[in-house]
């Protein structure tokens, strides 16, 4: 009997574990051949973001010492994985190291050459090219050689790196069993409860585009493939048995095909039966058609929790030329975002820091064009990534970049376009703009502030920057201490958790505003700025640890199966600043508002500290004012 041991880790250190689907797909391929599943044991071990290699390697070696250990790779666990493949191989000689995920897909070269103990490679999909591979090491045991097998890296008998023919597409995706109908994948903790942070599907597989800094579609192919409607309707079903809250697909350009109105058909279909899931999460067709708008129109119709996205990267003309954008639609997004305000729904834009062609004065005149319409703004530093055009043309475009001091992702601190002081500069202003943007620190006073005070969202951010980075107060160090060189998101979620968990820190925030706001505001608007601040404060998402009391003032009620926190009293403002903020006009108003004293409870959705590192999942616990007479 073949012990084999496919190990998967998370990304960031997050509360709750991350959905092991590509570890499921492998485990379900070999359980489900005829002759693999009983001459094989497969077990998945999953870890969080945050696991050190002491626990790694305590889970993975203290029982029965598996024969394959087999690794889904990323950029964020390659190098702790490598460091495990030595010691399994000090503790099994004959154990068999095998790498495979889009990290070291077609990179069999470096990765051999850097990690003696990996024995093979697997370039592109990997469920059957896995398969092979088990299948081959059960015919021949102890050899490490796999010329027979398509899509594989390996180094042959005189040390030189053999790859194998390139394994064809799987064309028919359900000729891979689903790892949730199969029982591969836990879906239940010890204490019943569903223990992952989202359920993750796929739709399909392919990228239509080929974006210069993304593998999808650069290594991955352009033509897309579905999963059958059938086998996704039983999939949902699934989820919805198990009370999941929130699905995540990942797939590059849902509401592209038609297949997916059906899906969503069929997601409502299953959320009227069950009562879940209640919010669907994905990367939106860049190029919004008809089908888009039909898929929103019946989400929100139902009252699903989305994330709608504007992918838009930059807003450069030179950089969207290098990225191989220019000519997609995405780029038209005004359209878009005013249809979405008319539906009474939200979106965020995504923009990327460090394309060549961008430089900072062009990025920050693109960050605040899109903020005057859209004020939750993702910003990511620019990564290269294998596999990719910016990673082929990296001389041509001038890259200098750093690897990660725990990952292995190559870190662009210059281009052609930018200098390296102007990358650390701009690094310090994204720490900044994913917390109070992206993550929606501030939400409600971003377009009074803009329109009132005279200052753009980007100088708005600079502000709080500066006061922070000045401040004679010694609580500003927590926070300072903690803006890294690299504004990646373990950095942003912990600047998070220090300003949700200290009342010194959020008492400098406040005055900030009070001090270096406020007086920017025509003097009549001035108490209504004080009070926005305020009602800003109420409709954060009430951040309390599992099984802690609510904080003082709240308490729990739940509705529809769904548990909130909710205001205690009442919170008396002297304007009614959620009509105010519904009817902005956009412009300068020269009549300062008229007081109206109002009453408001708060609410919010019960388990945000399990969601916090994630903005987009993170966003469905937002607090919401309730008028009350």
């Amino acid at each position: 009997m073949l012990r084999i041991t496919i190990v998967q880790q998370g990304a960031w250190d997050m509360p709750l574990d991350s959905m092991p689907l590509a570890a499921g797909y492998l485990k379900t391929v070999l359980d489900a051949d005829a002759d693999l599943g009983p001459a094989t044991t497969t077990t998945i071990c999953n870890f969080r973001g945050g696991a050190t290699l002491p626990e790694m390697t305590r889970r993975l070696f203290s029982e029965a010492m598996p024969d394959v250990l087999a690794f889904s790779v990323f950029g964020w666990n390659y190098r702790r994985f490598g460091c495990l493949a030595e010691t399994f191989k000090q503790l099994n000689r004959a154990g068999v190291v095998v790498f495979g995920g889009t990290h070291v897909a077609h990179q069999g070269r470096r990765v051999l050459r850097e990690m003696p103990a990996v024995d093979a490679v697997v370039d592109g999909e990997g469920e059957f090219t896995f398969r092979d591979l088990i299948r081959s090491l059960l015919e021949d045991p102890g050899a490490l050689e796999f010329p027979a097998v398509q899509g594989v890296t390996f180094r042959g008998p005189d040390g030189s790196v053999v790859t194998t023919e390139d394994r064809p597409r799987i064309e028919d995706l359900d000729v891979i069993p689903s790892p949730l109908l199969t029982g591969a994948l836990t879906m239940r903790d010890a204490a019943g409860n569903f223990p992952y942070d989202v359920a993750l599907m796929e739709t399909n597989r392919g990228c239509p585009y080929k974006c210069s800094f993304c593998y999808w579609g650069g290594a991955v192919g352009q033509r897309m493939r579905s999963f059958s409607r059938e086998r996704l309707a039983e999939e949902i079903d699934f989820l919805g048995f198990h009370e999941v809250p929130t699905l995540v697909l990942c797939d590059s350009n849902f509401g592209l095909l038609e297949a997916d109105h059906e899906f969503v058909e069929d997601l409502i279909k299953v959320r009227e039966r069950r009562g879940y899931p209640r919010a669907l999460e994905t990367s939106w067709a860049k190029n919004k058609s008809e089908r888009f708008y039909g898929i929103v129109k019946d989400l929100k119709r139902h009252g699903f929790k989305s994330s709608f996205t504007l992918a838009l990267q930059t807003l450069s003309e030179e950089a969207l030329l290098d990225m191989s954008r220019r000519n997609m639609k995405v780029n038209k997004w005004e359209s878009l975002v005013a249809w979405l305000k008319h539906e009474g729904l939200d979106c965020y834009a995504e923009l990327i820091w460090g394309a060549p062609g961008e430089t900072v004065e062009s990025f920050l005149e693109g960050f605040d064009r899109l903020a005057e319409k859209v004020a939750r703004i993702a910003i990511y530093p620019l990564l290269l990534l294998p596999n990719t055009d910016y990673m082929d043309r990296r001389e041509q475009h001038g890259f200098v970049t750093v690897r990660g001091e725990t990952d292995d992702f190559e870190y662009v601190l210059a281009s052609r376009s930018a200098t390296i002081a102007d990358n650390l500069r701009m690094q310090r202003f994204m720490f900044w703009a994913r917390i109070l943007g992206e993550n929606q620190y501030f939400r409600h006073l971003w377009r009074p502030a803009r329109h009132l005070s005279g200052l753009t969202q980007s100088q708005i951010i600079a502000s709080v920057l500066e006061a922070f980075e000045h401040s004679a107060e010694a609580v500003a160090a927590e926070i300072n201490d903690l803006i890294p060189v690299i504004a990646e998101s373990p950095a942003i979620a912990a600047g998070l958790r220090t300003l949700y968990t200290s009342p010194a820190l959020e008492g400098l925030m406040h005055r900030w505003w009070t001090g270096a706001m406020v007086p920017l505001f025509p003097a009549g608007w001035q108490p209504f700025a004080a009070e926005l601040y305020r009602f800003e404060s109420w409709c954060r998402p009430l951040y309390v640890e599992p099984g802690a009391p609510p904080t003082s003032g709240w308490h729990v009620e739940k509705e529809d199966g769904q548990e909130y926190y909710v205001s205690d009293e009442p919170e008396l403002f002297q304007y009614d600043v959620a009509g105010i903020l519904d009817g902005w006009a956009g412009t300068h108003r020269e009549a300062p508002p008229r007081v109206c004293p109002t009453r408001y409870l708060f609410r919010s959705r019960v388990g945000f500290y399990d969601h916090l590192d994630n903005h987009e999942t993170g966003a469905h616990y937002l607090g919401e004012p309730v008028r009350v007479s």
